[in-house]
């Protein structure tokens, strides 16, 4: 038993030891190379420990406008890069891991957005940002799940077809009065939560909040004592005087959430909640990144400047 413990423990200090080695070679290619990381509150705890921008898809949006860099990596997901390269033509954006797609996003295609529109002439086209260039290009306005309310009631529109997430979508209706077509789509992730998971640990910790990602079914979304995106989420846990929050959102929030508030404990209630295309992104993959210059993203310009007008809109609401 004795050995065996001390064998792990002498693999994790080689793995400490490992990427220690690994982290200061990115260091010194990301000064070589003008860099920027910009990183989504979903990735490892230690790709996290390398962003110059820790935050959710609207911050990331934000600071892809804003940086004088001449290199954006973007350690994400596919659709994430694209935006980033969207806003910033005349820079490399590079996305560690060209596997790292997005399923909700997937679900939503031009052709199908296409005949949606024609059945609703009327109505405006409200895309979620986890979607591809292609389908913002044929947008009228692109969301967050952070601003998502704030853009619908943006809109002159009495009625707005929202693209690709039904439950966000679902949650917007209830805070506004236009008209919601919601588009059939979903978040693997956070559809799996389930209220009999919330409810099991409100048991267990019966004096905790809860607090939940819009991406959640309507049944969990109920429970919730705030609903809110991952950027608010952080705020709403510094701010709390709860010690104990019951969590509704992709675990690799708990690192960020759990740094920054030491004193509080932070529960997942249900082991579904990873994200695997944002766990795919490794110190290994960001290294080959940076060393071979790839895998970087661009937009062909036609469909650039369309989807660059559709978050242009939204950046101005906001």
């Amino acid at each position: 038993m004795l050995r065996t413990v001390a064998k792990e423990e002498h693999l994790d200090e080689l793995e400490r030891k490992y990427r220690a080695e690994v982290t200061e070679k990115i260091a010194v290619l990301k000064e070589k190379r003008n860099a920027i990381f910009l990183v989504h509150n979903y990735q490892r705890d230690e790709i996290q420990d390398l962003a110059d921008v820790l935050g959710d898809s609207l911050g990331l949006a934000r600071a892809a406008t804003r940086t004088d860099k001449d290199v954006i990596v973007f350690c994400g997901v596919h659709f994430m890069a694209e935006s980033a390269s969207i806003l910033n033509p005349e820079k490399t954006v590079l996305l560690p891991r060209l596997d790292a797609g997005c399923p909700m996003a997937d679900m939503v295609t031009v052709p199908e957005l296409k005949k949606m529109k024609e059945r609703f002439p009327d109505a405006a086209v409200v895309t979620y940002v986890n979607s591809s260039a292609a389908v913002k290009a044929e947008s009228d306005i692109v969301c967050t799940s952070a601003n998502a309310v704030k853009v619908v009631n943006s809109l002159k529109e009495k009625r707005v077809i929202f693209v690709p997430d039904r439950n966000l979508g679902r949650w917007v209706a209830k805070h506004t009065d236009k008209e919601v077509i919601l588009w059939p789509g979903y978040c693997w992730t956070h559809e799996c939560l389930r209220a009999a998971d919330v409810l099991a640990a409100k048991k267990k910790y019966p004096a905790a909040e809860v607090i939940a990602h819009p991406e959640c079914r309507e049944e969990v979304l109920e429970l919730a004592d705030a609903v809110l995106s991952t950027s608010g989420m952080v705020k709403y846990a510094k701010e709390s005087k709860t010690k104990t929050i019951i969590v509704g959102t992709e675990m690799g929030l708990g690192y960020r959430l759990r740094k920054e508030n030491p004193d509080k404990t932070f529960v997942f209630p249900a082991e579904c909640l990873v994200c695997p295309n944002m766990k795919l992104t490794t110190l290994d993959s960001v290294l080959h990144s940076l060393e071979n210059m790839v895998h970087e993203i661009r937009v062909d310009e036609d469909t650039r400047r369309k989807a660059n007008l559709a978050l242009t809109r939204m950046l101005e609401v906001v």
